[in-house]
């Protein structure tokens, strides 16, 4: 049994720490970890400052003004922090508007946490990020050989992808919207799993932060395919929220529009964590690029193709 007390404030740790074989060593989490679902029964530890039910520009609107006031868009429960009593507390400074900050975990543990937990603090910005995360999160439980295998298994996964795809000539231009009111392209290690799953990457750069972009650089670059993977979104939700795009006469201009090659993803689940399932993002863009070479059991659940949902 694990003398571990661990506290994730990011979901994608949450995720980390499972695959490593610590979940019931979890004792507190965020609000939005919510896998594996076992850990929804957990006490969380922080809550939002920005009301998730708002439309993509309201929210949009509510972080930037938030951040002129304060370091992120998360406040965290001192109190329950320490009456968890943690002994490892898993953030991240990647972004102060994906999850809980390094400065907010720090401020409070100084503040009145009696454990004096050690703060492991994730940074992934590309895939070699990711793994590196995994083992940094492996090392801080005493488990580096597992996580040496974890990340071995994972990579051996997406390598296999990869070797299949070598074999492909036919490689569709991909705009990947990961914001949908303004518009936002995928960057950190989107672009990476997109090329490794046979797309042509048209927006965003590899281990960059994703870039806002605009209608005349979506209708210049007129993609052969759209993927709209929205930050926090689930698919019911990323439907709704497209009534923005599909009401705007542009969109039916659009190449990837006019083929039927827009898909809408679970960025929530998939895309936007940088954990283990980045390996099933990957999986779902072979799938959706090269259906006649790929089926990993993802449609409906992971994507669906607009229009046909």
């Amino acid at each position: 049994m694990s003398e571990h007390r661990i506290v994730s404030l990011i979901a994608s740790a949450t995720e980390l720490v499972a695959a490593l074989g610590f979940e019931e060593a979890l004792v507190g989490r965020s609000h939005e970890c919510d896998f594996p679902p076992c850990v929804e029964s957990l006490p969380k530890c922080s809550s939002s400052k920005v009301d998730a039910s708002l439309t993509s520009g309201q929210i949009d609107t509510q972080v930037k003004t938030v951040l002129r006031d304060a370091v992120s868009v998360y406040n965290v429960d001192v109190g329950l922090l320490d009456t968890l009593a943690p002994t490892v507390v898993i953030t991240q400074s990647q972004c102060e508007v994906c999850a809980v900050s390094l400065a907010d975990v720090e401020a409070a543990v100084c503040e009145m946490v009696a454990s004096k937990p050690d703060i492991v603090s994730l940074e992934p910005m590309c895939l070699a990020d990711v793994w590196k995360d995994i083992h940094r999160v492996a090392v801080a439980l005493d488990a580096r050989e597992t996580g040496e295998e974890l990340v071995s298994q994972l990579q051996a996964r997406l390598d296999a992808i990869a070797e299949r795809i070598a074999r492909l000539s036919a490689r569709p231009r991909v705009a990947c919207l990961e914001w949908i009111d303004p518009l936002m392209a995928a960057g950190n290690w989107v672009p990476e799993l997109l090329e490794l799953a046979g797309g042509e990457n048209l927006f965003g750069t590899a281990g960059e932060h994703s870039p806002w972009m605009t209608w005349d650089d979506l209708l210049a670059s007129d993609p052969d395919a759209i993927v709209v993977l929205p930050c926090g979104f689930d698919i019911e939700r990323t439907r709704v929220e497209m009534k923005v795009l599909t009401d705007d006469s542009r969109w039916s201009s659009l190449r990837a529009v006019r083929e039927g090659e827009v898909y809408l993803t679970d960025g929530n689940q998939y895309f936007n964590r940088p954990g283990p399932r980045l390996v099933e993002s990957a999986e779902i863009f072979a799938e959706i690029f090269h259906p006649d070479q790929f089926s990993f059991g993802h449609e409906n659940t992971g994507w669906v193709r607009l229009g046909a949902e």
